[in-house]
């Protein structure tokens, strides 16, 4: 399946030499990526990326850049976020699955060659949501919480019950 925002680069393309690819997401593509991610909307995505070769896969590193809007995560308000995040990733030949495996620090960034290609679109992409708050609070969301009768971690937390007992006597 190809993704919504593709940009390919095939690896007889990529040398030694480092080499800059900036890629830009159209509407269309910015669209099918906010419904994927289940955004409001994804304004603007760009990426630059320096590849070049290295042992037997690629090195890209670079930068992603983007203007969303989520939705708060208590009361669905629109939320405008961007995104600025430097990117280093190894892309590799799928190697075989072991019984066992150990990853490192490196083996976290790495994102398997397919194709004969490596697609900076979806790694852009992918980058782009991984930066996102999970959980985007509006300014109306403590309100909202508190309405609800949902207690602040203040409140919840271990001191919770010693707080709430001052306070009571204290009247």
């Amino acid at each position: 399946m190809t993704p919504e925002f593709s940009r390919p680069e095939r690896l007889d393309t990529i040398g030694d030499v480092e080499r800059t690819v900036e890629i830009a997401a159209n509407e269309a593509e910015r669209t099918a990526l906010a419904r994927r991610f289940a955004l409001i909307a994804i304004d603007r995505l760009t990426a630059t990326f320096a590849i070049r070769r290295e042992g037997t896969g690629v090195r890209a590193t670079g930068h992603v850049s983007a203007a969303v809007t989520q939705a708060c995560s208590v009361t669905g308000d629109p939320i405008a976020s961007t995104v600025d995040e430097p990117v280093t990733l190894r892309f590799a030949e799928p190697t075989p699955v072991e019984e066992e495996v150990d990853l490192t620090d490196e083996a976290l960034d790495t994102i398997e060659i397919e194709g004969g290609a490596i697609d900076l679109g979806e790694a852009a992409a992918e980058t782009m949501a991984l930066a996102l708050d999970p959980f985007p609070r509006s300014l109306a969301a403590e309100q909202a919480l508190k309405a609800a009768g949902v207690k602040s971690e203040e409140e919840a937390g271990r001191f919770g019950a010693l707080a709430g007992l001052r306070d009571r006597l204290k009247n």
